[in-house]
């Protein structure tokens, strides 16, 4: 077993970040050391520590944001942070190194600072996050098409799109959701989801409610909208073809009373 060590150490070691920042679910790939050589994992004897500050942040898109890294070498030999994130300026004092990083998009991305103190290397990582709940959940009041009713829920302003279910909720039981996992954008997004309900007789008086949930790597944001009562309503089509038969039979009585009242005349007349 002792043999296995280095060359297992040396396959972790094996690329130089390029997984780094990468979408949900993707496994980071870890770095080599400085000069290929190997990092030194926590449990080494090495005596020193390492340490990021802050370990999770979460920022707006396009905002930036500093990560503290510091460290408890007398005379570190080279202190440096590893990250796909564009870095701005560098601060340095006795034992710690303050990192800008600039205009922040991806929705998760990892930052490693890695020091060498003796020879040996440590490491720390922070993960930062770039999310923004939706400003608003509108749902708009239920419209009766046929035997159908339309429901249109409006999601504005929210990122990333990507990780965002949308669920429509009629009393205690879901009747659609829809996850917008195909959507890349790194943008801020207005999402419309529109679905058609056929309500039952014992759909009606019940509370319709649209559900947003953003589902960051177990970082869960959720913002609903007012609940709407679904309403019974007669469609347009029946009511007008009623009205329609009602006059047809009004006529008809009246054309009826008419000829009835002309006979009548006739015979008072005759006899």
């Amino acid at each position: 077993m002792g043999s296995l060590f280095p060359l297992s150490l040396l396959f972790f070691l094996a690329a130089a970040y390029p997984g780094v920042g990468s979408a949900l679910g993707r496994r980071t790939k870890r770095a080599q050391g400085p000069k290929g050589s190997p990092l030194a994992p926590s449990g080494t004897s090495v005596p020193f520590w390492v340490r990021m500050s802050p370990e999770f942040v979460a920022v707006q898109p396009g905002k930036s944001v500093r990560l503290n890294c510091s460290n408890s070498c007398p005379q570190p030999q080279n202190s440096s942070l590893r990250t796909p994130l564009r870095q701005g300026k560098t601060l340095r004092g006795p034992g710690w190194v303050s990192y800008q990083l600039l205009d922040v998009r991806a929705w998760s991305s990892l930052a490693h600072c890695l020091v060498t103190c003796a020879g040996k290397t440590r490491w720390a990582t922070a993960r930062i996050t770039a999310y923004k709940p939706p400003h608003s959940v509108i749902l708009e009041p239920p419209v009766l098409k046929g035997r159908k009713y339309t429901l249109r829920c409006h999601v504005t302003q929210v990122f990333p799109v990507g990780y965002l279910v949308v669920t429509l909720r009629h009393g205690s039981r879901v009747i659609y959701s829809e996850s917008l996992e195909r959507f890349t954008s790194l943008d801020l997004a207005n999402v419309t989801l529109t679905y058609e309900f056929a309500a039952g007789p014992r759909d009606f008086w019940q509370p319709v409610i649209c559900h947003a949930r953003l589902n960051l790597d177990g970082l869960v944001v959720r913002n609903s909208s007012a609940p709407i009562t679904l309403m019974l309503a007669w469609s347009p089509a029946p009511t007008a073809l009623a009205s329609g038969s009602i006059a047809a039979l009004v006529g008809i009585l009246l054309t009826v009373g008419a000829a009835y009242l002309c006979k009548c005349l006739a015979m008072k007349s005759q006899a």
